[in-house]
């Protein structure tokens, strides 16, 4: 007759560094409890499940409802480094959901987690950023980055973190700067982007370009773009190998040459030709933001008395796809039809 033996192996499917998740609506109180618990493994293990969970915006929604953002932020400041690493994670899952968003601007988790800009884990301020990243997708989550004062903060950040980190950053700038974009010219945005579009590192640049849109849009910003010599940069990139810093960098041409001196600028350095290639882009963004510069451009009699001879080249896009570059293509052509 066999004998009844107990394994010594765990029960499959069972992670031993995550906290037994409780059953139904007890769950997420159980994980909230935990988190606040004295014992460091209590903690570690909470948080691995609370990363789990937050992929459903209903837990989301429950665990902001109950109190666990409150939880977290009081973990920010926790002096175990694995304790901030996984509560900056949990936060940047919750934020990829609406009312995760909802909830940072309620509960001022933006200002918990700028006390970790400087944290010395690199995964933490990842995670982070991250977050911000995701919050900025919003105008609310934006306008709640630039209210917080932090943008001469991640503007300077810009210089020293590693590139994985310069990308979140830029992103987010990006978006922030498309609400306001004063702290960040008073910061010296404008010279820091400008080192950004050298970067061996095409995400790097694209991202730098995108960034500098959205920076140039007030005047302030397209006299600093022309000030600081961008704009020669700029009609070097429309040259990249990468398509999408292509368009970037006609999209940052777009708003520096709506000045006379950014339009001169770009002439003087002969920005015609490089756009005027970008017309035949695959990438319809590319020949959405080459066709507004040349339309810029072209309103110099210098640059209209140009881009006469490519009357033909725009009738062509008169019949694109894309009814953005169709109505693009038919005020350039206006412009540089007109006659005084």
């Amino acid at each position: 007759m066999a004998d009844a033996r107990i394994s010594t192996y765990l029960p499959p499917n069972v992670n031993p560094a995550q906290a037994a998740i409780a059953y139904g609506c007890r769950a997420l109180p159980k994980l909230n409890e935990e988190l606040q618990a004295d014992d460091l493994l209590t903690r570690q293990k909470a948080l691995m499940a609370l990363c789990d969970l937050m992929h459903d915006p209903e837990h989301v929604y429950t665990a902001i409802r109950i109190g666990c953002l409150e939880s977290l932020k009081a973990l920010l400041r926790d002096t175990n480094d694995l304790v901030r690493i996984k509560t900056t994670e949990v936060l940047y899952i919750m934020a990829t959901h609406n009312v995760g968003r909802e909830g940072f601007l309620e509960h001022s988790v933006i200002q918990a987690l700028s006390f970790l800009l400087s944290d010395p884990r690199s995964a933490c301020r990842e995670n982070l950023y991250t977050a911000f990243r995701h919050l900025a997708q919003v105008p609310a989550g934006a306008l709640g980055i630039v209210n917080s004062g932090l943008i001469p903060s991640l503007v300077w950040k810009l210089q020293r973190e590693e590139e994985e980190i310069q990308a979140l950053l830029l992103d987010t700038l990006a978006a922030c700067l498309t609400e306001d974009a004063t702290e960040a010219l008073a910061s010296r945005a404008v010279p820091f982007l400008k080192e950004k579009l050298l970067s061996a590192n095409s995400n790097i640049r694209s991202k730098a370009a995108h960034t500098l849109i959205a920076i140039s849009v007030p005047l302030e910003g397209k006299i600093q773009v022309w000030q600081h010599d961008v704009i020669p940069i700029l009609v070097h990139l429309l040259k990249d190998e990468e398509e999408e810093v292509q368009a970037n960098a006609a999209g940052a041409l777009m708003n520096a040459t709506v000045t006379t001196e950014g339009k001169y600028a770009a002439l003087d350095v002969e920005a015609t030709g490089p756009l005027l290639q970008l017309l035949g882009a695959s990438l319809s963004k590319a020949r959405l933001n080459a066709s507004k510069a040349l339309t810029m451009l072209a309103e110099a009699p210098e640059g209209r008395k140009l881009l006469q001879s490519h009357v033909a080249t725009f009738r062509v896009l008169e019949e694109d796809f894309s009814p953005a570059v169709q109505r693009a293509a038919q005020i350039a052509l206006k412009v540089i039809e007109w006659k005084p």
